[in-house]
């Protein structure tokens, strides 16, 4: 199968993804409420909910968009859902990333970089 490692980014994205945002409407106010420690001191402090809501929507987006993708791209040999996710993916890593920074919190950053990695090589195989 010539599309396997592509395909695996995809499935690892999407479950990446999915389950994150599975977590956070399972579990909103408890994701609020750790989120707003951990952004007391920053410029989000006041934004928690709707960055929240913002993330949550860009995750499922970058979810599903990787599951059709992966579905697309076994059945039919079609790239472009599965590049759409990939972008989308790296979007969301990037906005998350963006927030560790700001909270200082540099294990964290660190650890979405490990996510980023393979979202890039996604986007650069698929486009």
């Amino acid at each position: 199968m010539p599309n396997a490692a592509s395909m695996l980014i995809l499935i690892f994205l999407a479950i990446t993804f999915i389950q994150s945002g599975y977590d956070k409407v399972m579990d909103w106010r408890g994701n609020v409420a750790w989120l707003k420690e951990h952004f007391a001191k920053t410029s989000l402090s006041n934004h928690i909910p709707l960055a929240l809501l913002h993330l949550l929507v860009l995750e499922l987006i970058s979810g599903v968009l990787c599951v059709v993708g992966a579905i697309q791209l076994w059945l039919q040999n079609e790239r472009l859902f599965g590049f759409y996710g990939a972008v989308f993916s790296c979007v969301t890593l990037i906005m998350l990333l963006f927030g560790q920074r700001l909270a200082k919190d540099y294990d964290g950053a660190r650890t979405i970089v490990i996510y980023f990695i393979p979202a890039v090589i996604a986007v650069y195989w698929l486009g």
